[in-house]
């Protein structure tokens, strides 16, 4: 019996809290645009956009320009 006596108040205070952050949600704009992101993953994507982001040179640039995609010389090509 003396465990309601605790429970109720923490209970209400829970409550409390979700109350106080689902308005805190709402006024910072939480709760403003549902759908965009449901349809975000929907719309095709620029190619070159794609490609950037995966670390794969574009079709327009040459691999040689950038350093990381430079080629070493082989032990062939120095004669030995």
């Amino acid at each position: 019996m003396n465990i309601i006596f605790v429970s109720i108040p923490i209970g209400i205070v829970l409550i409390g809290l979700a109350i106080a952050f689902f308005f805190w949600a709402v006024r910072s704009g939480q709760y403003d645009d549902l759908d965009s992101p449901a349809y975000s993953i929907l719309m095709d994507e620029d190619r070159e956009e794609r490609r950037r982001r995966e670390g794969k040179p574009s079709e327009t640039e040459d691999p040689s320009d950038r350093p990381d995609q430079q080629q070493l010389p082989s032990e062939d090509e120095d004669g030995r």
